[in-house]
């Protein structure tokens, strides 16, 4: 795989080459990737693309062309090439497993390093961050409403072909079935699903002709598309030519509460009662809520999921929160933060545990400020060791981070799932180190 190196801002880099020359390069110092509020009307967020970060960090080198390149545009001096040609993360990196829950203030990303090696990773974590969590958030309203029908992410033309891979892949962490894409199949190892677009039938002197082929090819179990015509007539010719027997129908266009109800009704009494119905069209979470009752078997979603049902970034931002006073490694850190108008950040390094009632409902986020807050029995640690030492350490299965957000988003208490616009379903928590607690700093 291609080095990850120039996936980032110029900046980071000018900032390296004035450190190199100052002699601040090397202090120790905290990084925090953080979301100050969640997307408006949002009540959770979702924690996507854990996986796609590691990997980022263990391939960002800078080889031979890239400095080169830097050298050509005088973006790096001799000393900070010299440096960067050397360049591996030797720091260590906390953070929220891949499909926990997240809410405003949470410490997602918790980077130690010195500050040239730390500040490099910046832009490749913010762009993986925003970009799929922000998929994964949309894509958990939307299964969530689905109430256990399998959703199928469709959402490759919708978006560039890198992104189209990582929203499949965020898409299937938060409860999506199956993807379009053939790369997140193959990169991801997530089930594949397609059959015939409009086009194929088109092709075809007649729609009969178009499904006999597409029945040869592909089998009885296969999804017919019943609305290029007259969709009563492409079901009567489905089911005839299957002997009922046909796998489902697909619905593209139209009033699909309506038409669910009449093409049920339809396959039914033509005893093709086993033949499943799906449904797509610009779906969204709403759209799948108002199909609730209708009799649908599955969804197909795209524009609306690719680009994150409307919020297409995750709001989040990187920061120096705490660094040494000089350059000697046993130097202890102080806090530092930004006190800029509506875009502060919080000294210290954090901490968060999710606190959960006697049921086992989340009740709060809670975030220690430069030591871990205390819990109680049910209460659950939320960051985990990412890499040790420059070495990724929490690297896991996919089907993991599937399973964790399945768990997580279960603990919600039953207002976070309101489609809504609300408050966020739970509170966050800050507390200094000394337990006292201390008021939001990002509260309106």
């Amino acid at each position: 795989m291609l080095p990850t190196a120039l996936l980032t801002d110029q900046y980071e880099l000018t900032m390296v080459r004035a450190a190199l020359a100052a002699g601040t390069a090397d202090r120790r110092s905290v990084f925090e990737l953080f979301p100050r509020r969640l997307p408006d009307g949002r009540r959770y967020g979702v924690v996507a693309g854990v996986g796609r970060a590691l990997d980022a960090i263990e391939r960002f080198r800078f080889d031979e062309e890239a400095i080169d390149f830097l050298r050509g545009r005088d973006v790096v001096d001799d000393a900070t090439a010299e440096w960067l040609a050397g360049y591996r993360f030797s720091g260590d990196v906390w953070g929220y497993p891949e499909g926990e829950i997240y809410f405003p203030g949470s410490p997602l990303v918790v980077v130690e390093g010195g500050f040239a090696e730390a500040v490099l990773l910046e832009t490749v974590l913010l762009s993986i961050y925003n970009h799929d969590c922000a998929i994964a958030s949309a894509a958990s309203r939307m299964t969530a409403v689905a109430e256990g029908r399998p959703c199928i992410e469709m959402g490759s033309r919708r978006t560039q072909e890198r992104s189209a891979v990582a929203a499949a892949r965020a898409a299937w962490v938060a409860g999506f079935t199956a993807t379009s894409n053939l790369e997140a199949g193959r990169r991801w190892d997530i089930p594949t699903r397609g059959t015939a677009a409009h086009s194929f039938t088109l092709l075809h002197d007649s729609e009969a002709d178009a499904f006999r082929a597409q029945l040869a090819a592909l089998g009885e179990e296969t999804t017919l598309l019943v609305d290029t015509y007259d969709v009563e007539q492409a079901i009567r010719t489905g089911v005839e030519l299957t002997s009922g027997r046909l796998g489902a129908v697909r619905l593209d266009s139209g009033d699909l509460p309506v038409m669910a109800r009449n093409v049920r009704a339809l396959l039914d009494s033509l005893g093709a009662t086993s033949t499943r119905i799906i449904v797509t069209s610009d779906l969204d979470e709403w759209n799948i809520a108002a199909l609730a009752s209708a009799p649908v078997d599955g969804y197909g979603v795209g524009t609306a999921l690719v680009t994150g049902s409307g919020h297409p970034t995750s709001g989040f931002v990187y920061k120096l929160v705490a660094r040494a006073t000089d350059a000697d490694p046993a130097s202890p850190l102080v806090p530092v933060a930004k006190k800029s108008t509506d875009k502060i950040s919080v000294g210290g390094r954090k901490h968060a545990l999710r606190r959960l009632d006697a049921d086992g409902v989340a009740e709060a986020e809670v975030i220690g400020v430069g030591a871990p807050p205390q819990g109680d029995a049910n209460d659950r640690p939320l960051l985990v060791e990412l890499v040790r030492g420059g070495e990724v350490v929490g690297a896991e299965p996919l089907d993991a981070a599937r399973e964790r957000h399945l768990r997580s988003r279960s603990e919600l208490p039953l207002e976070a799932l309101k489609m809504s616009r609300g408050e966020p379903a739970i509170e966050t928590l800050w507390l200094e180190a000394d337990g006292d607690a201390q008021a939001n700093p990002f509260q309106h």
